[in-house]
């Protein structure tokens, strides 16, 4: 799934970033209305994980709004306005669901997985990164101009977690740990050979080498 989250704690906001995407889906982080609006004008989402009391002014003001505009992706608030009237304001400006703080990463993910079979959201297995470039999760495959090229399971995650994190320049260490146990974490040669063969696949403007630092992936 593609998320919009907009929660203006920072932590906060980074434990469900990288919890989500962990979990397969793409996500794009706001901090305050103002931006979460420009996103959600612009570009398109499966669903929408949004905070109430931020900068700029409130979800529910951001939520009313984008139903009054006929927007209706599913909405989950995350909120510490625990009252029923808060609860009452969530659903009347337009939520389908409502969890209060603190909450437990499972329940999230018991929630969005409820509104996937409410509103019928498949996953795609494939991911479209580029017009002439395709990535077939389920198949392992690369597919470039009608062209395919199997890959291995771990360069696929290499590359899906380089792609969930694009805005950043992820170092090798970053991509041991998150994709490897501590006991079965390969060598940096090893995740430099995984990030060469994709390179060589996908071309080298897909998967930017910043040296000294790390890799960036790229697809503007």
């Amino acid at each position: 799934m593609k998320i919009l989250l907009m929660e203006d704690d920072l932590i906060l906001n980074e434990i469900i970033e990288e919890h989500l995407q962990d979990k397969g889906h793409t996500v794009i982080s706001t901090y305050d209305a103002n931006s979460a609006q420009n996103h959600l004008y612009e570009d398109t989402f499966d669903l929408l994980l949004l905070d109430v009391n931020v900068p700029g002014f409130t979800g529910f003001e951001l939520l009313k709004e984008l139903r009054d505009n006929g927007i209706k992706t599913p909405a989950i608030f995350i909120t510490s306005l625990d009252r029923i009237d808060d609860v009452e304001n969530g659903f009347a400006s337009g939520c389908d669901d409502y969890i209060k703080k603190p909450f437990e990463l499972k329940e999230l993910d018991l929630r969005i997985n409820n509104i996937k079979r409410l509103f019928n959201i498949e996953l795609s297995s494939t991911l479209k990164i580029s017009n002439n470039c395709i990535i077939d999760k389920e198949n392992l495959t690369i597919i470039i101009e009608n062209e395919k090229t199997r890959i291995t399971q771990k360069e696929l995650d290499v590359l899906m977690y380089l792609y969930n994190n694009k805005e950043k320049v992820i170092s090798v260490d970053e991509i041991s740990s998150n994709l490897w146990s501590y006991e079965e974490g390969p060598s940096s040669a090893t995740i430099r050979t995984y990030i060469k063969n994709l390179r060589k696949l996908l071309g080298e403007n897909y998967i930017l080498n910043i040296r000294g630092v790390g890799y960036r992936f790229n697809n503007n």
